[in-house]
């Protein structure tokens, strides 16, 4: 979308690019707080332990930290029991296959009883929030309302089918909400679990060099640099600057891969110029063993300026922090003053897990301020959400090439378009779990996550909670990072181009 707005030199109106900035936004606080919650937590927390606990000091523990609602004893000896019948019952269902007991495991029964009893209400919230997701992208988590030069979904103070004054007054309400469990349960959680683990703030820090191309635009045009949380680049984590992004320094390296390149794999090549030709040359049965010699991933090695690079939430807040954002540094100061840090202490497991922590909550102080300005411009008239002027092909250039960027939850998103003669020509996606999940590169050096686990100390290497803890502060997702295909090179689909 905003590849081809790119190419093209769309300029979408005002109320399209709040709307994205709202769809992002919802989505970044729940997909956050599910990552933590449900995704993160139980490498921190033992449910087993919750049962050991008393009520009455787990109230007086959640009532020190937060005044959210849900912190009385009989409120905690509720979700004890309701455990308690999970594990008597044997099928542990959300909390099978953890490594409980494990000495790695330091919280004190109180404090995962808390955890466990939040980890619920959790499952509750997301499922309300996310409904503003599917009122204005009809869809979650995969929008649907997203159009070439703007939105489809229409803003019509008088039609129940559109935004309109209902609309507003219920995504009021999701922000309300959102904000409240950010602010009295997410972060009170987050230091309190935090402050027992503080060693890890200086395990799995990883690679040295972070990337954010910019998310929630405050103007129009695609690709801006003018957004609410800044793109930028801080090299060999140098905190004293900032280095604006450069697009053509960004590359995909197949070496190790099991891909190949037309013209040999020695090559790093620009997405613009980019190949996705799969060839597996790995042990039968897939997996067998894996030789980081050869070809080893089904993840390219993407690589900025010829560097291993990490995204994410920790790259924003890094970016944000050192250009001089006023609150992202307010609420980063407090983190680390509350947990007895240094700046430093963010080149970590830890840090990337607080990081996200307080990305979510500043997206959610912001939820409630865009909202207001779509409020501002529907009371003013303004209705537009579309700009439709290039979409007559006969206008489009004979060829044109574009890149779109986007900051998504899991960080930095590009697609690279090549269009000539009215047709694509070349698409290629980077995405967040390819820069984090890179293999090795042509020069050996090892992706993010590889970088991240030398040196981590592991209790059982039976059962390695340790590494769990250290790749889910990314919070992975394979599934965009690769490439399917079918193996038996059948046709699936089959696209004309008039």
């Amino acid at each position: 979308m905003r590849a081809v707005e790119n190419a093209l030199g769309i300029i979408i109106p005002d109320n399209a690019r709040i709307l994205r900035n709202l769809i992002s936004a919802i989505q970044f606080v729940q997909d956050h707080v599910i990552h933590f919650y449900h995704l993160h937590a139980l490498d921190w927390v033992d449910v087993t332990s919750a049962l050991k606990a008393d009520p009455v000091k787990t109230a007086s523990l959640a009532q020190s930290i937060s005044d959210w609602h849900n912190s009385s004893p009989t409120f905690f000896r509720a979700v004890q029991n309701k455990v308690k019948t999970i594990v008597e019952s044997g099928q542990l269902g959300l909390f099978a296959s953890g490594y409980w007991g494990h000495p790695a495991y330091k919280l004190p029964p109180e404090a995962n009883l808390m955890a466990v009893a939040h980890y619920l209400e959790a499952l509750e919230w997301q499922r309300d929030v996310i409904r503003m997701h599917a009122l204005i992208g009809a869809k979650n988590p995969h929008p649907q309302t997203y159009l070439v030069g703007g939105m489809s979904i229409p803003i019509d103070p008088n039609s129940q089918n559109a935004i309109n004054a209902g609309s507003i007054a219920f995504m009021n309400e999701v922000a309300r909400k959102s904000l409240e469990f950010v602010s009295k349960v997410y972060i009170p959680d987050l230091l309190a679990v935090a402050s027992f683990y503080k060693e890890w703030a200086k395990i799995g820090g990883g690679v040295r060099n972070y990337l954010c191309y910019g998310e929630f635009q405050n103007d129009n045009k695609s690709n801006t640099t003018n957004c609410w949380l800044p793109p930028g680049f801080i090299r060999n984590r140098d905190i004293t600057k900032v280095e604006p992004v450069d697009h053509k320094k960004v590359t995909e390296d197949v070496m190790r891969a099991w891909y190949k390149y037309n013209d040999g794999d020695g090559k790093a090549k620009h997405p613009y110029d980019g190949e996705t030709n799969p060839n597996y040359t790995g042990p039968n049965p897939p997996y067998q063993y894996l030789n980081t010699d050869q070809k080893y991933s089904w993840v390219k090695a993407i690589r900025y300026d010829g560097l291993s690079t990490e995204v994410g939430p920790l790259s924003r807040m890094l970016v944000a922090y050192v250009a001089g954002h006023t609150r992202v540094r307010e609420v980063t100061d407090m983190v680390l003053k509350k947990l007895g840090v240094g700046l430093d202490a963010l080149f970590s497991t830890l840090g990337r897990t607080a990081a996200r922590g307080i990305e979510t909550l500043l997206i959610a102080e912001m939820l409630p301020i865009w909202i207001d300005e779509l409020t501002s411009k529907i009371k003013a008239g303004d209705l537009r959400i579309h700009n439709g002027d290039m979409w007559d092909p006969d206008k489009w250039p004979k060829e044109a090439r574009g890149y779109g960027f986007h900051d998504a939850p899991r960080g930095a998103l590009s697609h690279w378009i090549v269009i000539k003669d009215k047709a694509v020509s070349n698409y290629q996606c980077v995405v967040p779990g390819g820069w984090n999940s890179s293999p090795r590169d042509a020069n050996g050096v090892r992706g993010p996550y590889e970088e991240a686990l030398i040196g981590t100390p592991i209790a059982d290497p039976n059962k390695p909670v340790e590494i769990l803890r250290t790749i889910h502060s990314f919070d992975p997702c394979m599934a965009c990072a690769i490439h399917l295909y079918d193996s038996g090179g059948k046709q699936l689909v089959s696209v004309k181009v008039k």
